[in-house]
């Protein structure tokens, strides 16, 4: 079969990352009013998600310590639907596997799917809060702000999102996805935060934005009052950092390694212009053809949710996958079509073979392609040759080594992504 050979090419995006994260952490904190006005020996759940976070532990390290000095008592609360397998255990685990522990971390972690109903939003949606936060003197929660998987609005992921949710736990996140096909995820949102904020219990949280190299940026501690125009504020300067591919048009992605601490849709939607709304949804960005994902990531915990976007995977993915945690994702999510499964064959070379003549192209020498090792970093990839007349244009783009034929291990595998792709 006639391939195009691949060349490494290296984006370059400013680098924002903080020098000293936990230092501005602290600051944040003492400089926020709304933590200020908490009383010493207040109990203060910090509440903690599942996504795959840089400088997680230092920044979640950071909060606890910043609220010890108040003389204050923190104990931290997975605040996740269903992952983690929907089980106070299982997500707990998740913690865990980020360096968030009640050793590492100086606080207690308590995890229960156990909530209590504290209101009722104007359209009639059932709320409800983590037990265990509802019983503390207060609550904060700890967020990245970035954009949502499944939908386009001024509020998407981030402290709101978190607090309906997250902190509704594994009942209220199904309830809310179903509500959320209704209305929109983003009116469920801001609905369901609203009736939380009413509460009393909620004190604020901690944003946290990355750059497009995923280090942190920035960070900042909001408080209750004017969260939502906060969060907004924040969530436009972030969008305006976002990676993307570097084209307008492509036949064939291929995508090392999908995984829940990639993105809550295994890939960044935003990235490979798939979601719940279709395929290439998003006009603003790359249209992509076809996805073809050959590795699940060991921090995934074997939930492949996002399978659904692809049209093949390889085995090696397939034979990672368990269906239970998978399945609960989905459908907790209302979005079934995430879990589907797509055609998988044994080799890398045989998906190849098979992809190619599905592309839309009479010869499949004219597909253009392009290899990532995921939709989080974009730094480097490899990219077709046919492609390097548009790519070239780009300021930010770098070719950083000659065109090379794609090769194969003795067992049908791709070499490995680092073999071919310079990193000095």
């Amino acid at each position: 079969m006639r391939v195009q050979h691949l060349v490494p090419i290296r984006q370059h995006f400013p680098d924002r990352g903080l020098a000293d994260v936990r230092g501005a952490v602290l600051d944040q904190m003492s400089q926020a009013d709304w933590a200020q006005a908490v009383p010493a020996g207040s109990r203060i759940a910090i509440g903690v998600g599942s996504r795959g976070i840089e400088n997680i532990d230092v920044i979640v390290r950071a909060v606890v310590d910043a609220w010890k000095q108040r003389g204050c008592e923190p104990f931290l609360v997975p605040v996740m639907g269903s992952h983690g397998s929907a089980s106070a255990e299982g997500q707990a685990g998740v913690l865990a596997h980020y360096g968030i522990t009640e050793a590492t971390m100086g606080a207690p972690v308590v995890s229960s799917l156990d909530v209590v109903p504290v209101g009722r939003s104007p359209e009639g949606i059932d709320v409800s809060m983590d037990r265990h936060s509802f019983e503390a003197d207060g609550v904060m929660l700890v967020s990245r702000v970035k954009w949502h998987t499944g939908f386009e609005g001024k509020l998407e992921s981030g402290i709101h999102k978190m607090m309906a949710i997250g902190l509704g736990k594994w009942e209220g996140a199904k309830r809310y996805h179903v509500w959320g096909l209704r209305l929109g995820l983003e009116q469920v949102i801001r609905s369901v935060g609203s009736v939380m904020l009413s509460t009393g219990k909620m004190l604020g949280g901690l944003a946290i934005l990355e750059d497009a190299q995923h280090h942190t940026a920035e960070v900042a501690a909001v408080g209750a009052a004017g969260m939502v125009e906060c969060e907004e504020e924040l969530l436009a300067r972030v969008k305006s950092w976002k990676a993307n591919l570097p084209v307008r048009d492509l036949d064939l992605l291929i995508v090392d390694e999908i995984g829940k601490n990639i993105s809550g849709a295994g890939m960044d939607t935003k990235v490979i212009n798939r979601s719940i709304l279709g395929r290439n949804c998003w006009p603003d960005l790359p249209r992509v053809l076809r996805i073809w994902a050959r590795d699940l990531t060991s921090e995934s915990g074997g939930n492949a949710v996002g399978i659904g976007q692809c049209d093949l995977i390889s085995d090696r993915l397939f034979n990672k996958i368990d269906f239970e945690p998978t399945w609960i994702n989905g459908f907790t999510a209302s979005a079934p079509q995430g879990t589907m499964l797509p055609a998988h064959f044994p080799t890398d070379r045989i998906c190849l073979e098979k992809v190619l003549p599905v592309c839309a192209r009479l010869d499949t020498l004219e597909c253009t392609i392009i290899r990532v090792k995921n939709t989080m970093e974009l730094g480097e990839m490899l990219v077709s040759e046919n492609l390097l007349p548009e790519i070239s244009t780009r300021p930010e783009v770098e070719i950083v080594g000659a065109a090379r034929e794609i090769e194969f291990d003795a067992e049908g595998a791709l070499e490995d992504l680092l073999a071919v792709q310079p990193t000095a």
